[in-house]
């Protein structure tokens, strides 16, 4: 029986999940997408603590924002969650895509963080 999409989007999210894992070291910086917005958060998974969330309705963010296309305003999330993740001290993370397919939004966010200097 054919799979709806969100089924087959739980089910590639579950396959990622059991192979990643966020520590002290290196937490997972996780993805998520809505049809607006974008969000990225960076998660220590030992622990069990968000470490540093960024999104586009962030008001740090949300003034560069306006008349951005959806892609270029991912760029900007990712660059804003490496800055944050920096000013702690952390450089090194492991990337979660969340299921979704690596392109567009998500490929956007995860090459402004690589630019900004992390390293995954």
């Amino acid at each position: 029986m054919a799979k709806t999409k969100e089924e087959k989007l739980v089910r590639r999210k579950h396959s990622i999940r059991k192979k990643v894992n966020g520590t002290a070291e290196r937490p997972r910086l996780s993805v998520f997408r809505s049809s607006k917005h974008i969000y990225a958060q960076v998660i220590d998974d030992v622990a069990k603590k968000t470490i540093a969330t960024v999104s586009t309705l962030d008001e740090a963010v949300k003034g560069e924002l306006a008349g951005l296309k959806k892609s270029e305003r991912a760029k900007k999330v990712g660059a804003a969650i490496a800055k944050k993740l920096k000013d702690k001290g952390i450089d090194k993370v492991v990337f979660d895509r969340n299921g979704y397919i690596y392109h567009g939004r998500v490929m956007a966010l995860a090459d402004a963080a690589r630019e900004a200097g992390l390293k995954f």
